[in-house]
């Protein structure tokens, strides 16, 4: 007999690391089988990642203030892109986002404006991706 302590049956928020490392959409294999579709890969599949994956999560938060979830107008929202370098070696910058420029960041949500993820073919490429991409996020 097997016996859980906790079973979490979500889909993780670090998934797009996962997703980078393993090259499979985690959210389509999630709809598939909820649709009553079988699995349409192995375990084998997901145990040969492959390259290097990094996540940041960009909040509203104000640091001067002890990191509070900060509110009001979203002025200025520019996101990263892939350098055209970057994706000539396979390396590429995600952002998973729910907001844009112009949208008022309220009181009643998680203060998480987006996710960012680097994938190279190493973590020292896959590092130096993030600390562009950060450097090239602008957030006001």
């Amino acid at each position: 007999d097997f016996y859980f302590l906790e079973m979490n049956t979500r889909l993780q928020v670090e998934h797009p690391v996962t997703e980078a490392v393993t090259g499979v959409d985690l959210v389509e294999q999630m709809l598939r089988v909820a649709a009553g579709e079988a699995l349409t890969l192995d375990q084998q599949q997901m145990a040969e990642p492959r390259g290097w994956a990094v996540e940041s999560r960009i909040y509203a938060e104000d640091p001067s203030r002890g990191y509070l979830p900060s509110t009001g107008l979203l002025t200025t929202c520019r996101e990263p892109a892939t350098p055209s370098v970057a994706a000539a070696t396979g390396s590429y910058v995600r952002v998973d986002s729910g907001v844009e420029q112009g949208n008022e960041i309220g009181i009643h949500y998680d203060p998480m404006l987006a996710k960012l993820v680097t994938y190279g073919k190493d973590r020292d490429a896959a590092m130096e991706l993030m600390r562009d991409a950060l450097d090239d996020y602008v957030i006001r």
